[in-house]
């Protein structure tokens, strides 16, 4: 007796179907078997499905030989998501569930021992899988059942244990397919509850910071401790174009997979803003495992990564970042395979111009011999730095603006000049594949839409000169001056665009030479 349905697993963020058959032989001994490179967790799901079983008054033979086979047999499978489709085709033959209703549907869930069901990781991308491969239902646990439900195209079927499951599958319960909420957990969720308007003073900084966002280029915020650069680095996603579903699916999938979405967070409708520790480790930035997972560029993706106390960070970690920072996208390799995550982030990165801070402060005096403030700077490679394409320095803020009840700009305000500056952009690229902001320019791009008059021209050639500037610093200030003229609604370069764009390059000379 073979009894068949399909389900999925995770390689990376992305889902890849698995058929499941089970088959049951006559014998006088016992025997479970799953075969088909499962993991540790997938082998342990014997012991779940027999509890669960036989916990919701259904019948296990505790004779004979059965064995499960999960295929393709060369591709890993991980994760407990097996538990419920092995328990329903271990009983589906005694109780009467149609051949036909297995081989329709898709199922995932984890099984508890008394049959309930938990929720798993990656079902939106799982939905997507099986919508591709023609499934018309997707059975899932009933608390991740809204995540699924933003994939148009395929019913979404959530149940709370494996009784209801079975009385869904013989006709016995009808379940009304979850409903697609997209549209309307956008509006309930897109709100981020902070705003640029709260931060007082630090206009050089908000306006680096505008310049940053509308170009898609990373930026490095250098000040002495309780000047404001963490508070500024957090509302920088409230100034970033608002999410498009697509965008929104894809940041949802990665932290799906890196099991991060719960009850009160099943959609991401927001720019993800990750502020990972200084003590974090390579693996948990980039990513990796014995299965690799997605690391902290990856759950950026299409937000902010900030990097606080850039320093503190081990050399070796934030020189992995280089390939993301590049190519938009980590790959890892393991002996199961290769596994590629996305990796299309805005860096943000903040520290203090000395190991005690005050470095140039006017009201306190800096405790740090200059040998020791060489070393300190020089924890952060230059080719790092070259990668970064505003500095920008965030002075400590005196009582008078503090307290000032001036009116400050909206994040509104700025979002819709930058927006604008965006759209510029979109339109300037609209033939260039994977090019969508100036801060990803090729150099045939940055050639051909960034021109320099005689004027302009002389500038950058003397600050080449004589700030002994890379060839990527130079492309660097030439997409920087390409933002500030689409900032400006202005079609050529002008030469006070390259000028400012040189001027948030001074750190190289201030801090690093």
């Amino acid at each position: 007796m073979i009894a068949r349905t399909y389900s999925a697993t995770l390689i990376g963020v992305n889902a890849v179907e698995v058929e499941i058959e089970c088959h049951h032989a006559e014998g006088n001994n016992f025997r479970i078997t799953v075969v088909g490179l499962p993991d540790a967790a997938v082998k342990e799901a014997r012991d779940r499905v027999i509890a669960a079983v036989t916990s919701s008054g259904f019948y296990m033979p505790f004779s004979g030989y059965v064995t499960f086979n999960l295929a393709p047999a060369d591709l890993p499978k991980q994760g407990p998501a097996f538990d419920l489709p092995l328990a329903l085709t271990a009983i589906a033959g005694r109780e009467g569930i149609a051949a036909e209703r297995l081989l329709d549907c898709c199922i995932v869930g984890e099984l508890a021992l008394n049959g309930e069901l938990r929720p798993v990781r990656g079902v939106l991308a799982i939905a997507q899988e099986a919508r591709g491969k023609g499934r018309k239902q997707l059975m899932v646990p009933k608390r991740v059942a809204v995540e699924a439900s933003v994939v148009q195209g395929i019913e979404i079927i959530g149940v709370n244990d494996l009784r209801e499951a079975v009385q869904y599958l013989k006709g016995e319960k009808a379940i009304e397919p979850e409903p697609c909420r997209a549209a309307e957990y956008f509006q309930a969720h897109a709100i981020y509850g902070i705003d640029f308007s709260e931060v007082r003073g630090q206009q050089d900084a908000k306006r680096a910071i505008e310049v940053a966002v509308a170009g898609g280029h990373n930026l490095l915020m250098v000040g002495p401790p309780g000047t404001g650069k963490s508070m500024l680095a957090k509302r920088i996603p409230t100034i970033m174009p608002g999410m498009s579903e697509e965008e929104a699916i894809e940041t949802t999938k990665i932290h799906s997979a890196g099991g991060l979405l719960g009850d009160n967070c099943s959609f991401i409708a927001t720019r993800p803003f990750r502020p990972p520790h200084h003590t974090i480790s390579d693996a948990g930035l980039l990513g990796g495992g014995t299965n690799p997972g997605p690391g902290e560029v990856s759950l950026a993706h299409h937000g902010v990564l900030f990097l606080d106390e850039l320093p503190e960070f081990r050399r070796s970690t934030l020189e992995v970042m280089r390939q993301p920072l590049e190519d938009g996208k980590v790959t890892i390799s393991r002996a199961i395979g290769s596994v590629t995550f996305p990796a299309q982030f805005m860096l943000v990165a903040a520290m203090n111009p000395c190991p005690c801070g005050y470095y140039g402060d006017l009201k306190r005096e800096c405790r740090c011999g200059p040998i020791v403030i060489q070393r300190y700077r020089q924890r952060i490679s230059g080719p790092l730095l070259d990668r970064i394409d505003l500095h920008v320095d965030v002075p400590a803020v005196d009582y008078k603006t503090l307290s000032s009840k001036e009116h400050s700009e909206t994040s509104e305000d700025i979002r819709s000049r930058v927006e604008k500056a965006r759209a510029t952009q979109r339109e300037r690229f609209k033939a260039e594949r994977g090019t969508h902001t100036n801060a990803s320019m090729t150099p045939r791009l940055i050639r051909k839409h960034c021109e320099l008059d005689a004027e302009a021209s002389g500038y950058l050639e003397h600050a080449m000169n004589g700030n002994n500037f890379s060839a990527r610093a130079h492309d660097r200030i030439l997409k920087v001056a390409r933002t500030l003229a689409d900032l400006e609604g202005a079609e050529n370069v002008s030469a006070q665009n390259v000028l400012e764009a040189i001027g948030y390059r001074t750190l190289d000379r201030a801090l690093w030479s």
